[in-house]
């Protein structure tokens, strides 16, 4: 009985995991292209968010339950760090900082540290801190060496916002900017390159071509980190949305100083 019971519960909890995935991409989707700060663009971010958190928590509990999924737990307390703080950091008035921060600083150092490990392990050829059912090369090779490289780059940022007591202008527009469309390329990821290529005939294996997907949101981010940080488009658009009051996400430009910090 309590092998049924767990059964069912691992269906239920993949259905869950699915949808909210598939959720997440229809709203990061929209979101990505809606015109920013605007209803849509926030009703989009919130659906998101929450999607998002909803998947990595079953992703988590996969995770746990499946062999061999250990290091999935901590990709999903990756991606509720990403999609958290950046959402956090939308809502949070211009150049301010509190608890949330401080424990996003200590959260992207503890969540660092395993993948750090790893990283060094599989770089010297030592065993892997965690076994994995899909073997740490190629494609997964890279992946653990990306997680590792952006989740150092976000201790640091967090520490700045921290020791700073927060930020405003063009580094806030980036710091919401990259770790949102981060989130929507681990979403594209998992869909495609885990949920899709699971679906063709024969023995599991992801295709080149369901790659792409995720380099999307990486395409978008580029774009937009460029478009934020050189053509100072997000201050004009800024101060003429909160003239009109309609800006409250993700910039106020008359609520806090107008050039990078």
């Amino acid at each position: 009985m309590g092998s049924a019971v767990l059964h069912a519960l691992t269906l239920a909890a993949f259905a869950l995991h699915i949808g909210a995935g598939t959720t997440a991409l229809a709203a990061g989707i929209i979101a990505a292209f809606a015109p920013k700060g605007r209803r849509l663009h926030r009703l989009a971010g919130d659906v998101f968010f929450a999607s998002m958190l909803v998947m990595a928590a079953f992703a988590a509990w996969l995770a746990v339950v499946q062999p061999d999924q250990l290091v999935n737990l901590f990709i999903a307390a990756f991606t509720t760090y990403l999609v958290t703080t950046a959402w956090v950091t939308a809502r949070r008035q211009p150049g301010a900082a509190g608890w949330a921060e401080r424990i996003a600083l200590v959260f992207s150092v503890l969540i660092c540290a395993p993948f750090a490990i790893l990283s060094f392990q599989l770089a010297t050829g030592l065993p892997p801190l965690f076994k994995s059912a899909v073997p740490f090369k190629g494609p997964v090779l890279i992946a653990i060496y990306s997680f590792t490289t952006v989740l150092l780059i976000a201790a640091l940022g967090d520490a700045k916002v921290v020791v700073l007591g927060g930020i405003a202008g063009a580094p806030r527009i980036a710091r919401h900017l990259w770790r949102m469309c981060l989130g929507l390329t681990l979403a594209a990821g998992s869909a495609f390159t885990n949920g899709a290529a699971r679906l063709l005939p024969g023995p599991y294996h992801v295709p080149p071509l369901f790659f792409l997907p995720q380099f999307l949101p990486l395409i978008l981010l580029a774009f937009w980190m460029v478009r934020v940080r050189l053509t100072g488009w997000w201050a004009g658009r800024g101060a003429a949305a909160a003239a009109a009051g309609s800006w409250s996400v993700p910039v106020s430009a008359a609520a806090g100083p107008t050039g990078p910090r």
